[in-house]
């Protein structure tokens, strides 16, 4: 038999007396990964915060190692061995990875002094054994998205854990960081620990979890082994309902050239990129981190200029580093972090999704109310939107519901090129349908799509045509229906 690690049943938790979670159940055993799965706003994040004592519970059951326990703090969970990564990165940016790795845990000379050299050789020597080529020596302020995350995930194993919580540890990074992921996570599972894994990466879950939890308007609804299930009862039991599947075929294939781009280069990030994109079209775009695909949308927004090469829309040459005359030439872009650089989180949804209409909505450099107020609320129609109000903070809302006021923003403009860098990370299987439907009537109705995606799975759904990045350069371009995932992975290695 197989020990239980952690067993909660019955954990409730009210804010201002609206109920965030009903009943919260799951048993964790020694050596095995629970998958926690649900919807966004289905009480996950909310379970989690109460295991590693960010919050109290309001009623219900805690046992570790089957003692009860009531944490008050997180330093209180990790004092018994639990710990977390947070689907929110939350580095120190002046500080070094390794600093951040061991921040308030760090080895000191007479217990008074930092002893920077240790400190250096032990985060470096975690990071290796882990397989994450980081320099631990270098400020988090120059790392990537995906390398901040790796960074995140590093700090959970530097603690000597038996219970370890992931929530969606593998949001920013790429396949071939994911089996590194695996790979350590089987090695500490081997050892006895037990880990509470959540994604909605469902095809993650098949790869690296043993068993299930699915809740659902804030309460469990089952539980079981994933060898006993597909993906099919899975979907079905965390939306409640059959999803209708995104219609390729239907799409028009032989629209004009919207972008064209010839020689792109840009020393360091991609050299020689030669791709069109028609009307009519999504052109999916994969490859593993460091790649250039995400520097390669960033130039064609203008973000960065090329130092080489040239770009058209519709057969006019494309505005280089100028976001803003980027947009009034017809290109949004949706980007790879909507609290980063997505969205402004302390304004509401209106002023969110209006953000990047205002030239237009203005008449002699003065906003009109009225005008941003309809195209706000068409947008919150069009899109299905659930907020209590147009002036309800962003920051208040579900993580899918937040990306859909970033597609909103870029949307109100009226582009013809809309690119979209990693659109559906961090939301629920509900809302990734949602949004592959948005893309799928935008690219019907005459516009052009760019996706760029760590989820192969994701783009041959939703793909006309996948351009595979290597090394800068691109490897391949295939037609989505003639290719599989495990040719995309080996063209972009």
């Amino acid at each position: 038999m197989t020990s239980v690690l952690l067993e909660a049943t019955q954990v409730a938790k009210r804010f201002n007396g609206v109920s965030a979670l009903r009943d919260g159940r799951l048993t964790l055993a020694a050596g095995r990964v629970h998958a926690l799965c649900g919807g966004n706003g289905t009480g996950k994040s909310t379970f989690l915060n109460i295991l590693m004592g960010l919050l109290r519970r309001d009623e219900g059951v805690i046992r570790l190692n089957g003692r009860e326990v009531d944490f008050a703090s997180p330093a209180e969970a990790i004092a018994h061995r639990l710990a977390i990564i947070t689907q929110e990165l939350s580095p120190v940016p002046g500080m070094t990875v390794a600093e951040n790795l061991y921040l308030g845990r760090e080895p000191t000379v007479a217990g008074v002094i930092v002893d920077r050299r240790a400190l250096r050789r032990r985060a470096q020597a975690l990071l290796d054994r882990l397989g994450f080529a980081i320099d631990a020596g270098v400020p988090m302020q120059r790392l990537s998205l995906a390398q901040t995350q790796l960074v995140e995930i590093a700090k959970a194993f530097s603690h000597d854990c038996r219970v370890m919580i992931m929530d969606e540890p593998t949001s920013a990074i790429g396949e071939r960081e994911t089996e590194t992921l695996f790979t350590a996570i089987r090695q500490v599972t081997a050892q006895g620990t037990g880990i509470i894994y959540v994604s909605h990466r469902l095809s993650e879950l098949f790869d690296i979890a043993d068993d299930y939890t699915v809740f659902r308007d804030g309460a469990y609804v089952e539980s079981g082994r994933m060898a006993d299930i597909d993906r099919a009862h899975l979907v079905r039991t965390i939306v409640g309902r059959e999803l209708a599947a995104v219609d390729r075929d239907r799409r028009p294939a032989d629209g004009a050239v919207c972008l064209s781009a010839r020689g792109l280069t840009r020393a360091g990030e991609f050299e020689d990129i030669g791709l069109d994109v028609r009307r009519g079209e999504i052109l999916g775009i994969y490859g593993l981190m460091g790649s250039g695909r995400s520097e390669f949308l960033n130039c064609i927004y203008g973000l960065t200029r090329p130092d080489a090469g040239t770009l058209t829309l519709n057969g006019e040459p494309l505005p280089q580093g100028d976001p803003a005359r980027t947009i009034r030439a017809g290109v949004s872009l949706v980007t790879e972090d909507r609290k980063d650089s997505g969205l402004v989180l302390s304004g509401s949804v209106q002023e969110n999704i209006a953000l990047s209409a205002y030239r237009r909505l203005a008449r002699a450099g003065v906003i009109r109310r009225a005008p941003v107020r309809r195209l706000a609320q068409a947008m919150v129609e069009r899109l299905a939107i659930k907020a209590a109000s147009l002036r309800m903070p962003v920051s208040a809302m579900s993580g899918g519901n937040q990306q859909k006021v970033v597609l909103a923003r870029c949307l109100s403009t009226g582009p013809v090129l809309l690119l979209c860098d990693e659109p559906t990370r961090g939301v629920d299987e509900g809302a990734k349908q949602a949004i592959y439907q948005l893309l799928d009537t935008f690219a019907r109705n005459g516009g052009a799509v760019i996706v760029v995606s760590s989820e192969a799975p994701e783009l041959l759904l939703v793909s006309d045509r996948i351009a595979v990045f290597r090394g800068g350069r691109v490897a391949a371009v295939c037609p989505a229906g003639g290719v599989t995932q495990e040719t995309l992975l080996h063209l972009a290695s």
